[in-house]
């Protein structure tokens, strides 16, 4: 006799067929993706005439994928990949000062294995913690385009859908902070200043920092006590 099908037991519908989300194909997305023109020229142009400082490297030249703690309650969003930092290493806020600052501040929080961070085989791990940008590719200037924002927010949505133990999301700037309002849905929008924290209804707290950039490091808008304090309360905030 045959069994009738179960309608709650199928596996003919789309979402049964369709391959559960991980953080590794996420990861392979990313760096496949062609989707901005304007990116994909400059991130591969960067990566072919190289910095004199580099000229003996290979740069990665594609999209930066996310990187850390898969169980992280503390997520760290930047702008995007430096020009000849991420995009030359392969990693995440890697190769570049900004990168130093990030993960110094991060050695003395408890949340990474080591201080430095100068090459994606270079033996750093994060603990309790989550790196990544709201864009992926290397902007021209360090400044992406509305359009391409958008076009990389499917990344952040389904990054932050992984991240299912996330409690805080450190905004690294303005751009980053952005992204993250937008991708909870906060409304009205707090202003963003170096210390603010949102606190969203069933969601994790929005905790905004100046971003560790030259321009503000160098003028000591942002000093390291200044980054410890955020990286401090992040850990108290994540309980």
């Amino acid at each position: 006799m045959t069994r009738a099908a179960d309608p709650d037991r199928s596996d003919t519908s789309a979402s049964a067929r369709a391959p559960r989300d991980t953080l590794r194909r996420l990861e392979r997305d990313v760096v496949g993706c062609r989707a901005c023109p304007r990116l994909v020229a400059w991130r591969e142009q960067v990566a072919e005439e190289k910095r004199a400082a580099y000229r003996d490297e290979d740069y990665w030249g594609k999209p930066i994928p996310g990187f850390g703690d898969g169980k992280a309650r503390i997520v760290v969003l930047g702008l995007a990949p430096a020009a000849h930092g991420a995009n030359r290493t392969g990693r995440v806020f890697t190769g570049d000062r900004s990168g130093d600052w990030l993960f110094r501040a991060m050695h003395r929080a408890g949340l990474a294995n080591q201080p430095t961070s100068v090459s994606a085989d270079d033996g750093l791990a994060l603990t309790d913690a989550w790196v990544t940008a709201a864009v992926k590719c290397a902007p021209p200037a360090n400044k992406p385009s509305t359009d391409e924002r958008d076009t990389c927010a499917p990344f952040l949505e389904r990054e932050m859908a992984l991240l299912r133990r996330a409690r805080v999301v450190v905004c690294l700037g303005g751009f980053g902070y952005d992204a993250a309002v937008r991708h909870f849905g906060v409304r009205p929008k707090p202003k963003f200043g170096h210390g603010v924290e949102v606190a969203l209804d069933g969601g994790p707290t929005l905790l905004c920092s100046f971003h560790p950039s030259q321009q503000n490091t160098f003028t000591g808008r942002l000093t390291e006590p200044m980054l410890d304090d955020i990286f401090h309360r992040a850990v108290e905030l994540a309980g």
